[in-house]
């Protein structure tokens, strides 16, 4: 897509000269699209029928991604899914991003255009138009703003304040996957550091560093639940973890939550990384974090469409706000769920 392929310094193309280029290599193919990428503004209608949602994520070198062990390309197509998946969480489609950057003098053209490589592939995938942000220099290192922007009818319009004791408590895909990703390659980037001649060693783990590095949107599931005529009663991300996220619905929605152990979805992978590391699997998916899947309850009526989804998983239900959130164990015992652990045991 970009022809640049030598180190060339940001300097000898200028502001201007960048945008244009971008701009060359985003087409806008949403018919929704007024105006895109080179105005001061971008321009799309409000949909008879249709609210909007909007959602803005930062993303900080060293913060939030390393470029140790994170490619540009990559990072572009994650930076995209992390606005999307909050764009799905309301249960609303993508359709339209905004990327702002801001970044030193180490990076070159072609940097740049490698993480734009990933943008363009994630925008392709799910169908949503670039139509503009904004490029800054920085002091040190690489900073990223994205603004996703969806669509939705207003009945179908999902928060975290919907939640109702008897619901179903289901997740999407599995969980704690990028989390031993992540724990993976920190861990070779400790062993390269030490001896810079030996090699990664990720055989055999493809799944679980492509959760961290490359994860998905849940676009196809939001798809799935409209035609299926489902509407959830409370839904977010999973970006900082379900035992995190459980108490965000718990405190929006005023409810408390029971997950059964046994129904966590954990891949085969995760759970043997889990092992090497000395991790109990059952905290790396309640802790983990960054598997973008969707957390969710519903009515139980919706319960005869969802278990034939083999991708949606019940995992508990909804109670009254007096009991506390806990996870009941494969053995029977009782833990109370916290954000960081579930020690306590009643």
């Amino acid at each position: 897509m970009f022809e640049n392929r030598d180190k060339t310094d940001i300097n000898e193309l200028g502001e201007f000269g960048l945008i244009r280029m971008i701009q060359k290599a985003f087409p806008m193919d949403e018919a929704t699209t007024t105006v895109g990428i080179g105005d001061d503004g971008a321009v799309f209608p409000t949909l008879e029928g249709y609210q909007t949602v909007v959602s803005t994520d930062l993303l900080v070198e060293n913060v939030h991604f390393d470029l140790m062990y994170t490619p540009l390309k990559h990072l572009g197509y994650k930076a995209v899914v992390n606005g999307i998946s909050d764009i799905c969480a309301m249960n609303a489609v993508p359709t339209h991003l905004l990327l702002s950057l801001s970044f030193s003098s180490k990076f070159t053209l072609e940097a740049i255009e490698e993480l734009y490589d990933g943008v363009r592939l994630a925008c392709a995938k799910y169908k949503i138009d670039l139509i503009g942000g904004d490029t800054a220099s920085s002091v040190k290192g690489l900073t990223l703003s994205v603004t996703a922007i969806g669509k939705i009818k207003e009945t179908a319009i999902v928060r975290r304040s919907g939640a109702k004791p008897g619901d179903l408590l289901c997740v999407t895909g599995d969980l704690g996957g990028a989390y031993m990703g992540l724990q993976l390659l920190e861990r070779e980037k400790r062993v390269f550091l030490e001896h810079p001649d030996m090699q990664p060693d990720l055989k055999n783990h493809d799944y679980i560093v492509g959760r961290q590095l490359k994860p998905e949107a849940r676009v196809d599931v939001v798809d799935w639940l409209g035609k299926e005529g489902i509407v959830p009663t409370s839904m977010m991300d999973v970006s900082d973890g379900i035992s995190s996220e459980l108490f965000h619905l718990s405190e929006a929605s005023d409810v408390s939550f029971a997950v059964h152990e046994e129904k966590l979805p954990i891949d085969q992978d995760t759970f043997n990384m889990a092992v090497e590391f000395g991790i109990d699997a059952t905290t790396a998916a309640l802790q983990g974090g960054e598997d973008f899947e969707l957390l969710f309850t519903v009515d139980q009526s919706a319960f005869e469409s969802l278990k034939n989804h083999p991708d949606i998983t019940v995992i508990g239900y909804v109670r009254e706000r007096s009991m506390k959130n806990q996870l009941i164990s494969k053995g029977g015992n009782i833990f109370d769920l916290v954000a960081q652990g579930w020690p306590a045991q009643s």
